[in-house]
This record gives structure tokens, sequence and C-alpha cells, in this order.
């Protein structure tokens, strides 16, 4: 099958609306509350509002859950697609190049959602389909090793109890509902973790505290306990049937819609910082030249075009992992490869772009110091 990269011509009021807001809403409140951590943006509700109006009416998909309806829109053998997950990436994409911890912050787009959108059946999308959801996968224990959850949910009669503990829940205390990662049976390992929807304000649900973080901190990050917390069995995502030779491939399609998100959010700040730093540079007459040899311009140049390169690289990677979402074409190893590749290189765009705006670039009077942290 042939792959498009290309953005698609009917992408073009989505980029412009995302971008619109990037640069009108986001980037005028960026700095108020990277210094108000855990002060709630109140200028997103209208945001939040108008996407979900224009969601509604066809003409945005901000949020997560159009990449399955779109995905699963029956087509012509043979004939490529890009469609909502694409569409997602693009917003997510837009939004960070305003604000990454805004666009965290922004209500109905969490995490959760994707999640939702990965695994729910057509019942449970929608009765949840609305619900703003954060989601909940980390543990003091262990990190990015998932199959390691050790909160458990034991069923008893209709319902599910759920105990655990998770740590570096983004959005925590903010949206209203949370998708738990937990176990059903932990002696048969990792093919008994679900995920359940668990209402935030519920029996049994504390939010313990929010994190005090270096940066991203418009967007608040949660310590969550969950003891004896009682859910219908309904909530749970997708079959509650436990398959030891699939593995958790269920919970785990997750990742294949979030990772290229991150991605997307790391490709969106390194956007904005190299096109910071470019022009610092040429106000400072140095002058990026793509005719020359790197090696033949002033080091500051050449340093700037080796960052491009990287970040074309992970902008690249990022819209493959979609496009093949898009295109039902199983994309683990991609949305993987996209998150490490764009990740890594929005940490050495960042860093270097602070470094080779020197004064400027370690001050508040512009926002590179924040994009770095």
């Amino acid at each position: 099958m042939a792959i498009s990269l290309e953005l698609p011509k009917k992408f073009a009021m989505n980029i412009d609306q995302a971008r619109q807001a990037a640069l009108e809403v986001f980037r005028p409140i960026s700095r108020k509350y990277d210094l108000a951590e855990h002060a709630y943006p109140v200028e997103l509700d209208t945001l939040a509002a108008l996407y979900d109006g224009l969601s509604a009416a066809g003409q945005a998909g901000a949020g997560a859950a159009g990449g399955r309806a779109d995905a699963e829109k029956k087509r012509p053998e043979g004939v490529v697609v890009n469609g909502g997950n694409m569409q997602s990436i693009i917003n997510s994409l837009e939004a960070s190049y305003g604000d990454v911890g805004l666009m965290l912050s922004l209500p109905f787009q969490g995490l959760g959602n994707a999640a939702i959108a990965a695994v729910a059946t057509d019942e449970q999308l929608e009765r949840l389909g609305k619900v703003w959801a954060s989601m909940a996968i980390t543990e003091p224990s262990f990190g990015s090793d998932s199959a390691a959850v050790t909160a458990t949910a034991t069923l008893d009669g209709d319902e599910y109890v759920i105990n655990g503990e998770k740590i570096f829940v983004t959005a925590g205390s903010r949206a209203d509902h949370i998708v738990v990662w937990a176990s059903v049976d932990r002696s048969l390992g990792r093919a008994a973790i679900k995920s359940f929807v668990v209402p935030r304000e519920h029996p049994g649900v504390t939010v313990v505290r929010l994190e005090e973080k270096l940066g991203i901190r418009a967007s608040d990050t949660a310590v969550i306990r969950f003891e004896d917390c009682r859910i219908p069995a309904g909530n749970l995502l997708g079959s509650p049937e436990v398959d030891v030779k699939k593995g958790f491939g269920g919970v785990m399609q997750t990742f294949d819609n979030t990772r290229p998100m991150v991605a997307a959010m790391a490709v969106g700040v390194g956007r904005a910082a190299l096109e910071e730093l470019r022009r610092i540079l040429e106000e400072n007459g140095i002058e990026i030249d793509y005719d020359r040899p790197a090696i033949d311009q002033h080091a500051a140049a050449a340093e700037f075009i080796r960052l491009e390169s990287d970040w074309e690289a992970s902008y690249l990677l990022t819209m493959r992992a979609a496009w093949m979402a898009d295109n039902k074409q199983p994309n683990s190893l991609e949305a993987s490869m996209s998150k490490a590749k764009a990740g890594r290189t929005v940490n050495d765009v960042t860093n270097k772009a602070v470094e080779l705006a020197s004064t400027v670039g370690y001050s508040e009077r512009i926002l590179l110091e924040k994009w770095a942290r």
C-alpha cells in the first residue's frame, strides 16, 4: 500500500483553527499559568466549547475518538485514508506549538479519552464517549513497564472493587473520569490487565496530592489512591475475558493511539523553539543558507540545520504512525519509535536553542527556557 504523508486539503480548516488557538489563546497566557501552577486556565472553557460544537458539526477533530470512527468506515480495497488519527495528531501538534501544558488542560481532550476510543464497546462509547477522562497507569513501583501494574480490580457480583495507587496522572484533579489500569487476576500476569472508567468524585477515590513540577506546570499532575472503590462491571473497557495467549493487546492498543499524540506534542514544542531560534539568529546577522554546506557557515547556523533535520525526522515518524493507524496497519513499532525519536529530539532542540540564544534564552523575556523545561 502506498503511503502519503502530505497533509490533506480537507484538514486545512482544522489546521488553521488549531494554529489560531495556539497563537491567540495559548501563547498569550502561557507564562501566566507557568507561574501559577495548579491554577485552572479558565480561558480554555470557551475554547473547549467551541471545539465541541465544531466536532459535533463534523468540522473539527480535536479529540482522539474521531480516529476510531474514521478508521472503521468501509472503503474499497487499496484506497488509502488520512483520517481521524492524523487529524488528532495535527491538533496535538498545533496546540502544543502554543503551549503543551495548556493543551493537556483542555477539557474533554484527555489521554483517557484516547483509551476509551481505542478499546470501548459501541455501548460504552455511547455512554462514556463524552466524558473528560484522565489516564492512570504509572505506579510508585514502575514507570514505563506497563505490564508491572499492581493495582487490582476484583469482581464482586456485578461490580469491580479497585485498590491501588497511581502517580503522574495528567489532569487527575480536573478530569471528571479516570481510566485506571488494574489487574483482574495477578496470577495470570499481563493478560489480566484491564482498563476501567472510574468517576473522579466517587467513593474510594482520593486525589492525594498535586505534584510541583519543573515543566508543563499549566497541567496538573496528580497522585490518586483507590481504596475499595466499587464501580459497575460495565465500566471495564472492552471484553472482560482474560486471554492468556493474546496477552494484553487490548489495553496496549491504547498506546498505539496515545504514543503518536505524545510525539506530536514534542514535535509542536520543537517547532516553536526552532522558529524562535531562527528569529534570534537572523536578528543577530546569522544567515541560515540551505544552498551552502553546513561546515562553511556560522557554527550556530550549522547547529540549527542539524536540529532542524532531526526535527523533520521526528515529524515524519509521527505522521507515519498516525497514517498507519488510519489505514488499519499495525503501528505499535512505529508509534513507539515516533515517541522515542520526538522525545529525544525536543530535548535536544529546546536545550540547544536556550544555549545558542545566550542570555536572552535563559531569561523569562521569551518562552525558550519554558519550552526547554
